[in-house]
């Protein structure tokens, strides 16, 4: 099956993972590299990108 650029682009782009607490956040890449985007729920600066899922169980 093939994948859609924009709905790939809706759900991975611009999605981080808080390392501490696990929530999502959408935030512009740029901000995130440079410490400027906080978690809403812990305050914290330490986020992750967002897995892609490889469709294999």
């Amino acid at each position: 099956m093939a994948k859609i650029e924009a709905a790939q682009q809706r759900l991975y782009g611009g999605v981080f993972i808080c390392k501490t607490c696990g929530s999502k956040i959408k935030a512009d890449p740029k901000k995130v590299a440079d410490g400027k985007a906080k978690c809403r729920k812990c305050k914290g600066s330490a986020l992750r990108t967002k897995k892609k899922k490889t469709g294999k169980a």
